[in-house]
């Protein structure tokens, strides 16, 4: 009787184990994740998702789908994050423009860049490259400044929306510079660098990735990049700094969020898939490639990182006097 109750205890831990087994399989992820990217497909910000999301999907076993949903300064997609259920199947990419649309926008966001959002993990660094068209007859930022004092208001600068960081990183250079420069709005990176390369515009900052190109291949000037030091995959053009404006240094970043309701161990997971994205060879190369230093961070560490990068932006707002839409 003994090893009859002692066989049966042996098949039912056995199929408790089964079913544990069972149960760890059918977790997350078993069905494909939406990242929601802010911008028009093309763009520095939609290439780093992609390679990302590529990885991601590799290491999870499920497809990560890049859907962009650009406009309005990034609040149509982000606010279609913050609305989407927190079942981890749902991620957004932010950039700069999550921490400034509160700045700019306040009571009119129809979302709580705070209290909406999880955050997950930072994912790159980008400075920007300030690029003019050959027509526009610059080729330093002096020469930019100079062009601008002799022509008030007559040069063009396009960035992708009034509280952007393009926009920002231009106004801060205006003020530093005491120059008026024309600002000519857009809904993303693409159909303004597209522009500025066909002569509508004349100038505009935007990533290395997509901007380097078009220095390289003639389309365009580059004039400065906005960090600190001088980019690896440019060395031979200045910062903004070196070119006379001292105290300027601009450096945008992305970063992932999910909806608030989404459980923290999901959200604990995203962070270490993304991590271990962000760390593989394949990615790192393509990024070395863009000019982007990937940055991956803790959920704890995001969320202190948004809150320093909020308060550094009101200074320059505070400095500048710019505005939203």
């Amino acid at each position: 009787m003994r090893r009859l109750s002692m066989r049966w205890l042996a098949v039912a831990v056995a199929g408790l184990a089964c079913l544990g087994m069972s149960t760890a399989h059918a977790e997350w992820p078993d069905k494909p994740i939406r990242f929601i990217v802010p911008y028009p497909a093309g763009g520095g910000t939609d290439i780093v998702a992609r390679a990302v999301g590529k990885k991601m999907a590799e290491n999870l076993g499920q497809p990560v789908i890049v859907e962009n949903r650009p406009g309005a300064s990034t609040i149509i997609g982000t606010e279609a994050v913050a609305r989407a259920e927190g079942d981890g199947y749902t991620i957004g990419l932010v950039t700069d423009s999550h921490a400034l649309n509160p700045i700019f926008f306040g009571q009119k966001l129809s979302y709580d860049s705070v209290k909406d959002f999880a955050p997950v993990s930072q994912l790159v660094f980008v400075p920007f490259i300030l690029v003019a068209n050959p027509k526009a007859q610059v080729s330093t930022v002096q020469e930019l400044i100079a062009a601008a004092k002799a022509r008030p208001g007559k040069i063009t600068y396009a960035s992708i929306g009034n509280g952007t960081p393009h926009y920002l990183a231009m106004e801060w250079v205006k003020a530093l510079a005491d120059i008026d420069l024309t600002h000519v709005p857009y809904k993303g990176v693409a159909p303004a660098l597209a522009d500025v390369v066909g002569g509508q515009v004349d100038v505009m900052f935007t990533g290395m990735s997509s901007g380097v190109p078009h220095v390289r291949s003639g389309r365009l000037k580059g004039l400065a990049v906005s960090g600190k030091e001088r980019s690896a995959i440019a060395p031979e053009i200045p910062t903004v700094a070196e070119s006379g404006l001292k105290e300027f240094s601009f450096m945008t970043w992305y970063g992932v969020v999910a909806p608030a309701s989404t459980p923290p161990g999901i959200v604990g997971r995203l962070s270490k898939e993304i991590r271990k994205a962000l760390e593989s060879p394949e990615v790192k190369d393509q990024f070395v490639k863009l000019g982007v230093e990937g940055a991956p961070s803790t959920p704890e560490e995001f969320g202190a990182f948004l809150q320093r990068e909020s308060a550094h932006y009101q200074h320059i707002i505070k400095l500048t006097g710019a505005k939203g839409e």
